[in-house]
């Protein structure tokens, strides 16, 4: 990577990526433009956003993501809301919005459901989810859409078509019977068990397989993989296992340091 502007904040390098200590806003404004393939972050929200002692400027973040994507590149956005005085946020919704504003498609809505969620008592039912938004800069270039076995493999099912006529009414018309595939595309509802699955020291660390199936179902090997806040490195590993590049910047140098040590477990 030809971030020449960025060595001075560099904390950890290997042949597959880099990171950089430092806020992530200063740091994607070195960025060329146009030369990120995929983004896979989890920003802090609401009350949250004094991050580790910092805090960060969602729409200048949004602003630089959109720059520096490339055409057809992907952002996945992991974010929840908190509950403030007896209500939630909204927050989630508000950047998904932004996004768009500023030129982004929505893509798709997906929900990461945890298999665990951390049980709370207050007047509502369990808080078990949080929205993973999937924009991209134009129609994404790339979708390896990760399958799921059918229950029902090689089993016919009939087949029909509706057509519909001026008068309203409509028929049903019999095409024949299709053979059901072996494999299905996953929905967009992925229940995960939260953490890594290794010792990491974070306070919020999403799960290793969120981070790997986003990077494979939205980019191919050797592309250029962001996550523009860190944290525990898991978006880093998994980019490194599946023959990805990445870039990350962490503004925490204590996360920095924690990232470096996992990163060189690897080798």
């Amino acid at each position: 990577m030809a971030f020449n502007d960025l060595k001075p904040y560099l904390y950890y390098k290997n042949n597959t990526g880099a990171l950089f200590n430092m806020d992530c806003l200063d740091g994607m404004k070195l960025i060329p433009d146009n030369s990120i393939d995929l983004t896979v972050t989890s920003p802090p929200y609401d009350n949250l956003r004094k991050y580790n002692g910092f805090s960060f400027d969602f729409e200048g973040i949004a602003k630089e993501l959109f720059r520096a994507t490339k055409i057809g590149g992907v952002v996945v956005w992991v974010v929840g809301d908190s509950t403030i005085n007896g209500s939630e946020s909204g927050t989630s919704f508000k950047q998904a919005l932004y996004f768009k504003e500023i030129g982004f498609n929505l893509h798709d809505t997906m929900i990461y459901a945890k298999n665990n969620p951390i049980p709370l008592t207050h007047n509502r039912y369990e808080q078990q989810f949080e929205y993973m938004f999937v924009f991209s800069k134009g129609k994404p270039k790339t979708f390896n859409p990760i399958k799921t076995p059918t229950k029902t493999a090689g089993s016919t099912n009939s087949h029909k078509t509706e057509k519909h006529y001026e008068d309203n009414h409509s028929m049903r018309k019999r095409e024949g019977d299709i053979t059901v595939k072996d494999t299905k595309y996953l929905y967009n509802i992925w229940f995960m068990t939260t953490g890594t699955g290794d010792k990491v020291k974070h306070n919020a660390p999403f799960p290793q397989k969120l981070a790997e199936d986003h990077i494979i179902s939205w980019s191919n090997e050797g592309d250029l993989i962001l996550d523009p806040f860190m944290g525990s490195g898991t978006t880093a590993k998994m980019a490194i296992l599946n023959n990805r590049k990445f870039i990350g910047f962490e503004i925490s140098e204590e996360y920095c340091e924690n990232t470096k040590k996992r990163l060189e477990d690897l080798k």
